[in-house]
């Protein structure tokens, strides 16, 4: 099992935080492959840390989804099928319709022009030919709409799913999806509609800004 030796890790984190945090960003971006055994001797002297953080970040991947154990045996990076983007879209998409109706009751106008700002940027990275920076500005706009919703539980179950659908892009895609002019405009209808306080509005141009990327996704696969 090839492991990189040049990467950057993060700092002020426990010997399982770290490994939990690097071996769950190998597997998003796709340096560990789908279907891969994970050696924990391997990891742990790519780490520099003992097996025992090792085996404990695997039961935190598990917990995700990003990795199958077999007690005794082995442990490996969960299969993504193409199939799979027909389920994730419309679940994150629903959660983040829901987050959007509770935003248009809570938002204030700091927070509207946040969504403002970021949206602007991520037009200008889409027109400047910037796919990396498109999708994290993305990912930052709906990110801050569930902020503004002041729902954990939302909160919680669309950061998990996050990690499937970035994982889907890297893997499938081998590079991040650029977005479109047409989300871009999607974006401001979701914002007039926070901003008019609109709930169901919010929520139904939210969906759409999910449903129609899973469309041209699956299609383009």
């Amino acid at each position: 099992m090839p492991v990189p030796v040049n990467f950057s890790t993060p700092i002020r984190l426990s010997a399982k935080e770290r490994a939990f945090s690097q071996i769950q960003r190998w597997i998003i971006e796709g340096t560990l492959h789908p279907g891969e055994k994970l050696i924990d001797a391997d990891l742990a002297e790519s780490l520099a840390v003992s097996r025992t953080p090792i085996r404990e970040a695997f039961q935190l991947l598990e917990v995700q989804g990003l990795v199958v154990m077999q007690p005794g045996k082995e442990t490996r990076v969960t299969n993504i099928e193409k199939k799979d983007i027909l389920k994730m879209y419309p679940t994150l998409a629903a959660l983040h319709a829901l987050a959007a109706e509770y935003a248009a009751a809570h938002i204030v106008p700091q927070q509207i022009e946040k969504l403002k700002t970021l949206n602007l940027q991520f037009r200008e990275a889409i027109q400047n030919g910037e796919p990396y920076q498109a999708m994290e500005l993305d990912e930052q706009f709906h990110q801050a709409i569930i902020e503004a919703a002041d729902n954990n539980y939302v909160a919680a179950f669309s950061s998990s799913l996050q990690i499937h659908i970035r994982r889907f892009k890297y893997v499938f895609l081998k590079q991040p999806v650029t977005g479109t002019l047409t989300s871009v405009e999607e974006h401001t209808a979701i914002i007039q509609a926070l901003e008019n306080g609109d709930a169901n509005a919010a929520a139904a141009e939210m969906k759409q800004n999910f449903i129609r990327p899973m469309h041209e996704l699956y299609a383009f696969i």
